[in-house]
């Protein structure tokens, strides 16, 4: 069942050889998902978050103290240490970078910098994917990232789908090739996976950004800076970029309500997403664009009823449904009621009976 991957068209060029606390000046998007405020309700500490990919190198500066655990599927390879096509690191520091140097004010600074990644690679073949998807449940992920496109097969499907019934947020790229016939990208082609769509600085989907009635939601992802493996830096444009934001909005959720399930925290992205495009859900922007502080301090929404739950901890607020107008006794007591008529009736008719008899033979 060995798959090739499905090139997601995902541009990355080495940031200009600058100071690394101008890269911070680089990171646009900030302003956008009001980031700033939105750290201070949440980091993501004590979320995992898988990045399946490329490997990462875990000794950039901003990524110390971050990446913990981490596999090679493959044999023969080190476990999740190495990232020799220069993804991998990127996508991590986009998620849960920490930056460096006083305060961490320099370098890249994650959506989530509290998170751990936990590196897994390869992603060159279903099969190894799907038992990347499977290891990262089992060690404890709470969010699959997969910023990468393969061939479906039923092997990954379920995969994906054990990891949805185990409690795991899964978050996918759309995929890349929209001016190149728009084929669908899995795993984002499945149901189970909170699929992203790029937007570019102005809040326009990017026109290779993949569009159909499986996009559930958009995000930055227009040359948004993240570590490479030398120790420098990425300028990373696509859905790779769009699907790590969003892997690192699902850790902060995480991490403030830590009881939710995989369909609450979707339906918090989703329900509050600012609209863009088409009024109304459409296959470009999904349900809009991120807005990561209603996300993060909004009311629990309610989920699809074929999506409920198997379980709410007291962080997760239950959906409002208004209670029912009073419209008499409730079932039980009227219930009595009845059987209580009846045998009055049954007792009337037995005393007349008896009376007749009683006439009859006197």
């Amino acid at each position: 069942m060995a798959a090739l991957v499905v090139a997601l068209a995902v541009v990355a060029v080495p940031a200009s050889p600058a100071r690394a606390d101008r890269i911070r000046d680089l990171q646009w998007f900030w302003g956008d998902l009001d980031l700033t405020q939105a750290q201070k309700v949440s980091e993501g500490a004590g979320v995992t978050v898988a990045v399946l990919d490329t490997g990462v190198d875990r000794t950039h500066a901003d990524l110390k103290g971050a990446v913990k655990g981490g596999q090679s599927i493959a044999e023969h390879r080190e476990p999740g240490n190495i990232d020799p096509e220069k993804h991998g690191t990127g996508i991590a520091g986009i998620i849960a970078g920490r930056g460096h140097g006083s305060g961490g004010d320099a370098g890249v600074r994650g959506i989530a910098p509290e998170a751990t990644i936990m590196p897994i690679d390869p992603i060159n073949d279903t099969v190894l994917v799907a038992r990347g998807i499977d290891w990262a449940v089992e060690h404890g992920a709470k969010v699959i990232n997969m910023s990468f496109g393969v061939r479906p097969s039923e092997t990954l499907h379920t995969a994906i789908r054990n990891a949805r019934a185990a409690g795991v947020v899964l978050v996918a790229a759309a995929g890349n090739e929209a001016d190149k016939g728009n084929d669908l990208a899995y795993p984002g082609a499945y149901p189970e996976v909170i699929t992203v769509g790029s937007l570019d600085r102005h809040g326009k989907i990017l026109k290779t950004s993949n569009h159909g009635e499986q996009v559930d939601i958009a995000a930055p992802g227009d040359a948004i800076p993240g570590p490479r493996p030398d120790g420098g830096y990425v300028s990373l444009t696509g859905n790779s970029a769009s699907a790590a934001i969003v892997s690192g909005a699902a850790a902060l959720i995480l991490a403030k309500y830590p009881d939710l399930q995989p369909a609450q925290v979707e339906a918090r992205l989703i329900a509050t997403a600012i609209d863009r495009g088409t009024k109304g859900r459409d296959d470009y922007y999904g349900a809009g664009a991120l807005n990561l502080m209603a996300a993060l301090t909004g009311p629990q929404p309610a989920v699809l009823p074929d999506e409920q739950p198997t379980s709410a901890g007291p962080a997760a607020a239950a959906p409002y449904t208004p209670a029912p107008a009073d419209k008499g006794l409730p079932g039980w007591l009227f219930l009595v009621a009845v059987a209580a008529v009846l045998a009055l009736i049954i007792a009337l008719i037995t005393t007349v009976l008896l009376v007749a008899r009683r006439r009859r033979t006197a």
